[in-house]
């Protein structure tokens, strides 16, 4: 409720309404009037500067212009210079290649005329060398002839070794005698490892059986047996094997004949009381040898159990060299009764020599005291005869005139 000049008026009335909405449409409008002028003021007072830097701009479009007639006559100039630059480098590349084009030619004569004389001494170097050339050759055919003749010769011992190695093959595919090969190699390696008194080949055993080689060793151990055995049809037929089931067969082969091997030399070669508590199975074959240590350890074991050694030719020489010291130091105790004796018939040589020595030690002392006296005697008589060969009579003095022996005058 509002009181204006006596009178009352409600808020809610239409015309208060009415005239406060006129006095605040009023109000804004003078409040924007009011703005309105300050933005005025505000746009003179910006656009002052902007005036200046438009005339500035002016000023510079002005500048730039003209710079641009300069620049344009100053490309003007440069198109001219160039020209004439390129008319001059013309110029002088056309003179340099006629100039260029002169030498080529004269240079080329030149090489030609070089090429010509090369030509004429390669052809005749190629004359001389085509001679040498012939006298080297055939010194060359006849080389080769004689060469030919080594090879013919060489080829004929390749077939005379074809034919020892069909040979070796023929040995080898026969039982008997690749039996007999084994012992022959056998009697080589136990002949270059020990004395010929200590072993016999085919030794004769108390059952009737015939040894390969029965090595004589002392008790213990004993003497050993040395039998040669070569398995060589089923080592081949393992290194044959393509199938699975070939290579079963092969290795059922090996195993089934060096088992039979084994129990073969322990029952017949190892005799309680006769020979060795155990003996040798001789593979004259190192591959066969290494195929059983490699790949059939139960073998080597099942040898190990029957006291059966399997070696070869390698081991059974290192084998027979232990024997041969074994053989050396038994022979040694045989043979210490005369080593004994011997020692002490060397013991009383020893000291009669020490006595001998002794005399002849007193002998020297004294032909040494005899030498020392006859120097002396020696030095003493050299020293008389130096003064007697001074000798002077006007030295004697008058002491020594009565010693004096008077000359006697001769008679008239």
């Amino acid at each position: 409720m509002i009181e204006i000049a006596g009178n009352t008026y409600q808020f809610g009335d239409p015309v208060v309404i009415a005239a406060l909405g006129g006095a605040g449409i009023v109000l804004l409008v003078l409040v924007l009037l009011i703005m309105a002028v300050r933005a005025a003021g505000q746009s003179a007072r910006m656009t002052a500067p902007l005036a200046q830097q438009i005339g500035l701009l002016g000023q510079n479009v002005q500048q730039l212009g003209a710079g641009q007639e300069q620049l344009r006559g100053g490309l003007q100039t440069v198109s001219d210079t160039q020209a004439n630059a390129q008319a001059q480098v013309i110029q002088t590349v056309e003179a340099r290649l006629s100039s260029v084009q002169q030498q080529m030619q004269d240079r080329l004569a030149e090489n030609a005329m070089r090429s010509q004389r090369a030509l004429t001494e390669m052809q005749e170097r190629m004359k001389e060398t085509l001679h040498g050339s012939s006298k080297q050759t055939t010194t060359s055919l006849t080389q080769l002839q004689e060469r030919l003749a080594a090879i013919d010769k060489a080829q004929d011992n390749i077939t005379r070794l074809s034919g020892d190695v069909l040979s070796l093959q023929d040995i080898l595919s026969n039982k008997q005698t690749r039996g007999a090969f084994g012992e022959i190699q056998l009697l080589d390696i136990v002949s270059k490892a020990l004395p010929k008194d200590s072993y016999s080949l085919q030794a004769t055993l108390s059952n009737g059986k015939r040894a390969d080689c029965l090595i004589h060793l002392p008790n213990p151990p004993g003497p050993i047996v040395i039998d040669s055995k070569f398995p060589l049809e089923a080592y081949e037929a393992l290194r044959r094997a393509e199938t699975e089931y070939d290579r079963n067969e092969a290795v059922r082969m090996l195993r089934t004949s060096v088992k039979k091997h084994i129990s073969d030399i322990s029952e017949k070669y190892i005799l309680e009381g006769e020979t060795a508590d155990g003996a040798l199975m001789f593979l004259p074959s190192e591959a066969v040898y290494a195929e059983l240590h490699a790949n059939f350890p139960e073998l080597v074991r099942a040898g190990f159990d029957a006291r059966v050694w399997i070696v070869s030719p390698t081991t059974c020489m290192a084998t027979l060299n232990t024997m041969r010291a074994i053989l050396k130091d038994a022979r040694m105790r045989e043979q210490t009764g005369a080593i004994r004796k011997t020692l002490k018939q060397l013991h009383r040589d020893v000291e009669i020599v020490v006595e001998r020595v002794g005399k002849l030690n007193t002998h020297f002392g004294q032909a040494r005291a005899d030498l020392d006296g006859i120097s002396t005697a020696a030095e003493r008589a050299g020293k008389r005869a130096a003064r007697l060969d001074n000798f002077d009579f006007e030295e004697i003095s008058p002491d020594d005139n009565a010693r004096v022996v008077p000359l006697a005058k001769p008679h008239p």
